[in-house]
């Protein structure tokens, strides 16, 4: 399936695992940037330990990068959500040029999607919306009033600096890290 709607510069390169080195375009929509390779490479440093066999959550899935990350370090299986049909698209075009079957897509509201029917909890879970939604608090507190997360799960969320959540005070903050603008945060899930 083609993808239209990319720009030249609309690349991101896989880091590590075994799609290591690949690049793969992302769509040109307004508000989509691709967590940078260096903070990328640190969260997956902190993951490693997490990551093989795990069970992943994507909610504002965006250019894919944290998605294909995972895919590309042995997780079990990634489920990635976001609200542009175009994106959910770019994905399910890069799975297949990836040779995976294990990307689950999802295209719609996060919040709503964390409300619906409950299937299996997960491991890891990125929460990273669009920086000028303020999504965070209600995606948190769905994502725990449904009871998606696996005791010891980790969660990790990207934010602008001065951009205010509270976690849960089951959630142990594990590493924190602010590169320019942005802050990234990784907890576990401390819940009985």
């Amino acid at each position: 399936m083609a993808v239209k709607k990319t720009k030249p510069g609309n690349t991101l390169r896989i880091i590590g695992g075994q799609f290591r080195g690949r690049k793969l375009s992302f769509a040109d929509l307004p508000g989509l940037r691709p967590t940078g390779d260096r903070l990328r490479e640190t969260l997956f440093n902190w993951l490693s330990p997490h990551l093989y066999g795990s069970r992943c959550l994507d909610l504002y899935a965006g250019s894919g990068a944290l998605a294909l990350e995972c895919l590309s370090r042995e997780a079990g299986h990634v489920t990635a959500l976001d609200q542009a049909p175009l994106v959910i698209n770019t994905l399910r075009s890069h799975a297949e040029t990836l040779n995976t079957n294990d990307l689950s897509l999802h295209n719609g509201d996060a919040i709503s999607w964390l409300s619906g029917p409950k299937g299996e909890p997960f491991d890891l879970v990125f929460i990273d919306p669009p920086f000028d939604q303020n999504l965070w608090q209600p995606t948190i507190d769905s994502l725990v009033k449904h009871g998606h997360l696996n005791p010891n799960a980790a969660v990790y969320i990207e934010s602008g600096r001065d951009c205010p959540y509270i976690a849960p005070t089951q959630w142990r903050l594990h590493r924190e890290k602010t590169a320019g603008q942005v802050t990234a945060r990784l907890y576990f899930n401390e819940a009985d």
